[in-house]
């Protein structure tokens, strides 16, 4: 149990490094972008926090101790925020590619996690009312 919350801690802070650096590029271009980036951003990882903290309380870990670590694994998303404000003042034809990346990560996150659901049918209600969602969810999007 040990090396899954290695693991778990890991993989945090590889994404908390990316994650806001997507969204300091997307404030960068935009703030209603960046509003939209941050949300979509706390809705995949208010779970996923959730989900390392009790595998930390598992192997474990002492609740203090499980938050702490969780805590400091978000430590690189503030370094890589900071990384990206720099960047853009020094760089800024790094900004499109940044973008890029992050829409190739909210589509990473689409295909890995929220597709193989719908095909398990771990999500209910049908083909129709999965199709309605996704709808949904473009226009929601393209209205922001």
């Amino acid at each position: 149990m040990f090396c899954r919350s290695r693991r778990a801690i890991s993989s945090t802070s590889r994404w908390q490094t990316s994650s806001p650096t997507c969204i300091a590029a997307a404030v960068i271009t935009s703030v209603p972008l960046g509003v939209t980036t941050a949300l979509a951003v706390a809705a995949h990882e208010i779970p996923q926090e959730v989900g390392d903290v009790a595998i930390l309380l598992r192997a474990g870990f002492s609740k203090l101790r499980a938050f702490t670590l969780n805590l400091l694994s978000g430590i690189g998303g503030i370094l890589g925020a900071i990384a990206m404000l720099i960047a853009s003042q020094s760089i800024p034809n790094l900004l499109p590619y940044v973008l890029s990346f992050a829409a190739g990560n909210f589509l990473y996150v689409a295909m890995a996690d929220l597709i193989p659901d719908l095909h398990r049918g771990g999500i209910g209600g049908g083909p129709f009312r999965q199709l309605l969602l996704i709808v949904a969810g473009v226009a929601t999007i393209s209205l922001l």
